[in-house]
C-alpha cells in the first residue's frame, strides 16, 4: 500500500466540513475531457485528467483541456491525481494540468508507460512522480484508500475505482465493458465490484458512452475473425488496416492472424509505432519479432504477404492512411492490388474526413472495407444490458452517470431507477456542479466550482470565452480588412492609409470602396474643436467605426476591421 499524507503548506480552507464533495470539471455532457475531484475535509484527490477534440467551428484549435482553476487554488491540499486508463481523453490534459500542480500520480503499468512517453515528447523539462498501482492493490491518499479494479475496454490495463471515505465508499467503473472472452484474457473483475456492492456503497460513477445500445456490446475477437475472413477472400493482395493507435487488442490480432497467413506487419504512424513498440516492451502485445518489417523496408516484401497496420481511422489530416489516399506516403503507393480495411467507426464530428478519406481511397482502386455490417469495429463501452449488471452488481444508494453527452447521462439515470436507485437519489449533473454527501442526505449545488474549457492552440492556452474563435469566425465567414496607417508622435497622419483585404473584395477591383475608405480615415485624424488629439485607443476605435460604416454600404455583413497604427519617432 501506498501512503500520501497531507504534506506541506494548506490551501484554502476546505468548504465541505465532513460532507464528502464530488466535484466533476470535465466529462459530463461530453465525450471526452475526462476529469473529477473528490474533496474531505483537508483531502482532495484528483481522478483522471483528460482532453477533447476540437468541433469544426473551433478553428485552428488542435484540442481542449478542461478548466482546472479549482485544482489551481487548492494546489496544497492535492494527494495525489488517479488514472484510470490511458487514452487521451484521460490523460491528454496531464502536460498541461500537472505541471502546475506537481502532485504525484497513479496508474497502471502500461498507463505510466504511456504518459513518461507522453512528457518525453511535449514536455521533457519536467519529470512526474508516478506510482505503479496493479489491479487488486489498494493504496491511501490523505483520508482516501483506493483500489484498483481490473475493467475490459478497448486499451489494456484499464481500471475501475473503489474508494473508501470517511462517508463511505465510492465506486468508479472507468470505461469499461463486460467481455468475457478479452484478447489478453484479463477479464472485469466481476467479484471485487460485488464484495464492494455487498458492504455497501454511497456512490456510484458510471460510464454512460452505449446506454443507447441495446443488448451486449460484441467481443473485440471478432475483429481477428472478420481480419482472417478478407485475407481468405483477397489471398493475392496486399492489406492495410487502419486503427486507432491506443487499441492495442486490435494490434495484437493484427499481428497474430498476420503469422497464421504467414505474413509480414509493418507499422506506419508516429503514434501507431510509438504505442506498439511501447507495448511490447511492457509485455502487452507478443510478438514474433520475425513477423514485423520496418516501414522503410515494406516495398520489398510482397504484396501478398504483407499487411501495413496505420493510423489514420478518423481521417486525421497527417495521419499514414490520409498520406496514402493522397498519395504522398514515402513508402506505400495504393492501386488496385490493395484492399483497406478502416477497423474503427467515425468518432461524432469526423465523419466529414472519413468520407472524404474513403472516397480518396476509391479513387486510387483500392477495395475498401468499411461498413458497420462487415464486423469491423468493436466498442470498448458497455451497452444497455452490461450497465444494469454493474448496476446490480454495485447497488449503490446514490448514482451520478458520467463520461456521456447530456442525453446519455439522462438515459443512464433513468435505467438506474429501473435498477431499484430511488429516482431522488440520482442526478444528473454538469461540469462544475457539486455534489454534497454526508450519512443523512446529498445536495447538488449547480455551478459551485469555476469549470468549463482551455483551448490549446500549438502550446498557446485561452479560455473559451475569450474573442479568439469569434474572431476567427469572423474572418472565415466574412474576410478581414486591414487597414495601415503611420503617424508621428503629435498624431499627425505622415502618409495616405494603406488598406488591404483577405476573403473580402479586392481592392484592386474596387476602386471607388478604396476611396471612401482612405478619405474617412483620414478624417479620423483631425484633431477635435480644443486643439486636442486622441490616443491611438481612441483612433482605432474611431477608424474601426468609420470604416465599417463605410463597409456597410457595400455589404450586409461587413468584415472584421484591423487598424495597425506605427507611430514614427521623428
Amino acid at each position: 500500500m501506498v501512503d500520501s499524507r497531507p504534506r506541506g503548506r494548506r490551501g484554502r480552507k476546505s468548504s465541505g466540513g465532513n460532507e464528502l464533495r464530488f466535484i466533476p470539471l470535465g466529462g459530463l455532457g461530453q465525450i471526452g475531457k475526462n476529469m473529477f475531484a473528490l474533496e474531505y475535509g483537508e483531502d482532495i484527490m484528483v481522478v483522471d485528467c483528460g482532453l477533447m477534440f476540437p468541433d469544426e467551428e473551433m478553428l485552428g484549435i488542435d484540442f481542449v483541456i478542461p478548466d482546472a482553476s479549482f485544482l489551481f487554488e487548492n494546489r496544497e491540499r492535492i494527494r495525489g491525481i488517479v488514472l484510470t486508463h490511458g487514452h487521451e481523453d484521460h490523460i491528454g490534459s496531464l502536460p498541461f494540468i500537472l505541471p502546475k500542480l506537481n502532485v504525484p500520480i497513479y496508474g497502471t503499468r502500461l498507463t505510466l508507460g504511456m504518459i513518461n512517453a507522453k512528457f518525453r515528447d511535449s514536455c521533457p523539462d519536467y519529470k512526474p512522480v508516478t506510482n505503479e498501482v496493479a489491479a487488486g492493490e489498494t493504496f491511501r491518499l490523505g483520508c482516501f484508500e483506493v483500489t484498483f479494479i481490473a475493467v475490459c475496454h478497448s486499451i489494456p490495463d484499464g481500471v475501475g475505482l473503489g474508494i473508501e471515505t470517511p462517508v463511505g465508499t465510492v465506486v468508479h467503473t472507468g470505461d469499461f465493458k463486460l467481455d468475457p472472452t478479452p484478447v489478453d484474457g484479463r477479464i472485469t473483475d466481476y467479484s471485487t465490484f460485488a464484495r464492494f456492492g455487498s458492504k455497501g456503497v454511497l456512490l456510484m460513477l458510471s460510464d454512460s458512452t452505449n446506454v443507447e445500445r441495446q443488448g451486449f456490446t460484441q467481443s473485440e475477437r471478432i475483429i481477428g475473425r472478420t481480419l482472417e475472413r478478407l485475407l481468405r477472400q483477397h489471398r493475392s493482395k496486399r492489406f492495410v488496416v487502419a486503427a486507432f493507435s491506443t487499441n492495442l487488442h486490435r494490434a495484437q490480432q493484427v499481428i497474430e492472424v498476420a503469422s497464421r497467413f504467414n505474413r509480414k506487419v509493418s507499422l506506419m504512424g508516429r503514434s501507431m509505432i510509438q504505442n506498439v513498440t511501447l507495448a511490447m516492451e511492457l509485455g502487452y502485445i507478443h510478438a514474433d519479432q520475425n513477423v514485423l518489417v520496418p516501414m522503410e523496408e515494406a516495398n520489398k516484401v510482397p504484396n501478398d504477404k504483407l499487411i501495413v497496420l496505420t493510423t489514420g481511422s478518423q481521417g486525421e489530416p497527417f495521419s499514414g492512411l490520409v498520406r496514402m489516399s493522397k498519395g504522398e506516403h514515402r513508402f506505400v503507393n495504393l492501386g488496385q492490388g490493395d484492399v483497406v480495411a478502416v477497423f474503427a467507426t467515425p468518432i461524432p464530428g469526423n465523419e466529414k474526413f472519413v468520407s472524404r478519406t474513403i472516397n480518396r481511397l476509391f479513387e486510387c482502386g483500392c477495395e475498401v472495407v468499411y461498413d458497420r455490417d462487415q464486423e469491423i469495429h468493436v466498442s470498448g463501452h458497455a451497452a444497455r444490458e452490461e450497465l444494469k449488471m454493474m448496476l446490480s452488481m454495485v447497488r449503490p444508494r446514490y448514482f451520478v452517470p458520467m463520461h456521456g453527452e447530456y442525453r446519455h447521462l439522462v438515459r443512464h439515470a433513468k435505467l438506474a431507477q429501473e435498477m431499484d436507485v430511488l429516482a431522488k437519489n440520482t442526478f444528473v449533473m454538469q461540469n462544475g456542479d457539486v455534489l454534497s454527501l454526508s450519512d443523512s442526505k446529498a445536495q447538488v449545488k449547480k455551478g459551485a466550482v469555476t469549470s468549463g474549457a482551455v483551448l490549446v492552440d500549438g502550446m498557446a492556452l485561452g479560455e473559451m470565452q475569450n474573442s479568439l474563435l469569434r474572431e476567427r469566425q469572423e474572418i472565415s465567414e466574412e474576410g478581414l480588412v486591414v487597414i495601415s496607417v503611420a503617424i508621428d508622435r503629435d498624431h499627425r497622419l505622415l502618409a495616405p492609409p494603406v488598406i488591404e483585404s483577405v476573403g473580402f473584395l479586392h481592392m484592386e477591383d474596387a476602386e471607388q470602396l478604396r476611396k471612401e475608405l482612405q478619405k474617412n480615415v483620414e478624417e479620423s485624424f483631425r484633431p477635435d474643436a480644443e486643439g486636442k488629439r486622441e490616443n491611438t485607443d481612441k483612433i482605432e476605435l474611431r477608424i474601426r467605426s468609420r470604416a465599417r460604416n463605410v463597409l456597410r454600404r457595400y455589404s450586409r455583413t461587413p468584415p472584421l476591421v484591423k487598424p495597425v497604427i506605427t507611430i514614427v519617432e521623428n
